[in-house]
Order: C-alpha cells, then sequence, then structure tokens
C-alpha cells in the first residue's frame, strides 16, 4: 500500500474513533423515532454492533505493516481486539459516570465485544490467506 493511502486510512481511523465517541456521548434531543427493535434484536445493541464492526477493519487498513506474518496478524488483532473492547468500556463508563443523559449497559458492552470479535475474525482470515498467496521470498 503506498504511503498516501495509508496515512489516508490512519486519517479515516482517527475520524472514525472522534466518530464513535460523538456517537456514544452526544446528546441528541430532536433525532427521529426508530423502532424498539429489528428481528427482535433492540435496535440499539444493532447500532451499537454496527458502530463497533469496523474499528478492527480500519485499525488494519491504518497500521497493516505490522503483520508480516501469521503470529504477528494474530498478535496484531489480539492487541486490536483488546484495545476496542477497552475503548467500547470506557464509552460505556463515560456514559455512565460522566454523563446526565446517557447511562451505561452491559448489554451495549457485549453487543459492542461480539462486534469486535468478528471484525478482528475477519480481519484475521482475510490477512492470513493474503500471505498464503504470497510467494516465499528467499534472504
Amino acid at each position: 500500500m503506498s504511503r498516501g493511502n495509508k496515512i489516508a486510512f490512519q486519517i479515516l481511523f482517527w475520524l472514525y474513533i472522534a466518530g464513535v465517541l460523538f456517537l456514544c456521548f452526544g446528546h441528541f434531543d430532536n433525532t427521529p423515532s426508530v423502532p424498539a427493535s429489528f428481528l427482535g434484536i433492540p435496535t440499539d445493541k444493532i447500532a451499537h454492533f454496527v458502530m463497533f464492526f469496523p474499528f478492527p477493519i480500519l485499525a488494519f487498513l491504518a497500521f497493516d505493516q505490522f503483520t508480516e506474518s501469521v503470529k504477528s496478524t494474530l498478535l496484531f488483532t489480539g492487541i486490536t481486539f483488546i484495545v476496542g473492547v477497552l475503548l467500547a468500556i470506557g464509552t460505556e463508563w463515560g456514559q455512565a459516570h460522566l454523563t446526565d443523559y446517557r447511562s451505561g449497559d452491559s448489554f451495549d458492552l457485549l453487543a459492542d465485544t461480539l462486534a469486535l470479535i468478528l471484525g478482528s475474525i475477519l480481519v484475521a482470515v482475510v490477512d492470513i490467506a493474503k500471505q498464503a498467496k504470497k510467494p516465499v521470498s528467499a534472504n
């Protein structure tokens, strides 16, 4: 990936983080009403899933230079997952303790974590498959 693309993905990653924080801590009074559930799943849990699923993907696109082997890919996705969970815990804690208009919810954290797990697995599988297709270079 070119240096320009790498910088663009890093900027996109940090804009994404800012967007997550805005959505988690914003005070939205005049938003349109949405159904309470979709296919039996609470809509706010779907929103949390959708919000956190891109985290491992964008982190990979921004910082994939650390994944040259299967071992490094698994380490990178593991660390990315842990950082994502810490972000999710931080947002839920912050909503519960730093705002009077939001509340922390363990089921939101569960939806965030599930999204992070699936996004991390997707990144690991795609990167390992990409590595398997690369010709082995002789040193």
